[in-house]
């Protein structure tokens, strides 16, 4: 299916659960698990962890999905409720945020074409850097939303958005050196 297919699709399953379709909201959890999965085990550094997390989001999902007004806005809704999950976890641990220190990221060279095990040196590096330069990249280069989209999963501004791509990007390359 094409992208638009796909969201046209998932805008569906979304309007057939609002309606109690067990077998759709059983579908949306199929198709959308994997993907939550991930972004929950990079922002919680735990697989454990992310999987309860995912529990918890999908009966979050469950008890709001009636209150979604758009159904084409289901992604950036699952996510938003992802991130609120994980942040609550991280809390809870006592992990506190750590800001980016700016004065350390060292600016690289142009990107190039890279291997598996550079795809895999790429991920494990993904888990040292900040949760909010981590989530925004994940967002964006494998969740492949758009600016816009981030910013309404984030919370935040279009333009902290971008900046902490920016950083989290630098950073990333900082830390593959």
């Amino acid at each position: 299916m094409t992208d638009q297919a796909e969201q046209i699709y998932a805008s569906l399953l979304v309007v057939r659960a609002q309606a109690g379709d067990e077998a759709a909201f059983s579908e949306l959890v199929e198709r959308f698990s994997p993907r939550l999965r991930y972004f929950l085990r990079k922002m919680l550094s735990s697989a454990d962890g992310a999987e309860d997390a995912l529990q918890d989001v999908w009966l979050d999902v469950l008890r709001h999905l009636p209150r979604l007004a758009d159904p084409q806005a289901l992604v950036a809704w699952l996510y938003r409720i992802a991130r609120d999950q994980a942040f609550g976890r991280l809390r809870k641990r006592g992990r506190a945020e750590q800001p980016l220190d700016e004065a350390s990221v060292i600016d690289q060279a142009e990107e190039s074409d890279f291997s598996p095990e550079d795809a895999a040196r790429i991920h494990a590096a993904l888990d040292e850097l900040p949760a909010e330069q981590r989530e925004v990249l994940v967002l964006r280069f494998l969740e492949e939303m758009s600016y816009e989209e981030i910013a309404r999963v984030v919370g935040c501004q279009l333009g902290t958005v971008r900046s902490r791509i920016h950083y989290g990007k630098r950073a990333l390359r900082r830390l593959l050196k």
